[in-house]
C-alpha cells in the first residue's frame, strides 16, 4: 500500500506546476518559490532545481496523508500518485467531497472511477481550462496504464 508519491508521480506534478527558482509574488500576492512552495519564503530567495523538488516532496506529505485518510482499499502506486496529483491541484476538500472518493470507497471499478470522475475537474471561471484538461488526462493515463 503506497504512502509516498513515486518519482513518476512527482515528475507528472512537476510537469504541470511550473518552476520558479527565484521567489516571486503569486496572483494571490503570496511569496512563492519552486513548484508553488509558500512556507517560509523570503524576498530575493534563490534555490536550485534540486531544492525545489525537495520542497515539493515535503509539501506533498500532507496530500499523501489526506489520500491515505480519505481513500479506503488498496491502491497501486500509479493510482496513488494520480490521486495525490489531483489533490495537490484541487485541494483535499475537493477530494473529500468528490463523487470520485464516494465511488472508490464503495468498491466501484477503479479505472472507471478515474476515467469518469477526474475529467469533471477541469473548469475555471469561464469553462474548461486546457491545462487542467491535459492534467486530468495525464492523471487518468498514469492511474489506468
Amino acid at each position: 500500500e503506497p504512502t509516498r508519491t513515486s518519482q513518476a508521480g512527482i515528475d507528472l506534478i512537476k510537469s504541470f506546476e511550473g518552476l520558479e527558482l527565484t521567489a516571486y509574488y503569486c496572483s494571490s500576492n503570496v511569496l512563492t518559490i519552486g513548484y508553488g512552495h509558500t512556507q517560509a519564503v523570503e524576498v530575493g530567495q534563490v534555490i536550485t532545481e534540486h531544492d525545489a523538488e525537495e520542497l515539493l516532496r515535503k509539501d506533498l506529505m500532507w496530500f499523501e496523508q489526506e489520500v491515505n485518510r480519505l481513500i479506503n482499499g488498496p491502491l497501486t502506486q500509479h493510482e496513488f500518485d494520480a490521486i495525490v496529483s489531483f489533490t495537490f491541484n484541487t485541494g483535499s476538500g475537493a477530494l473529500s467531497e468528490s463523487t470520485f472518493r464516494r465511488r472508490m470507497n464503495t468498491g466501484d471499478d477503479k479505472a472507471t472511477c478515474f476515467r469518469e470522475e477526474f475529467p469533471k475537474w477541469v473548469n475555471g471561471p469561464n469553462g474548461p481550462l486546457p491545462g487542467l484538461v491535459r492534467r486530468r488526462d495525464a492523471e487518468v493515463q498514469l492511474a489506468t496504464h
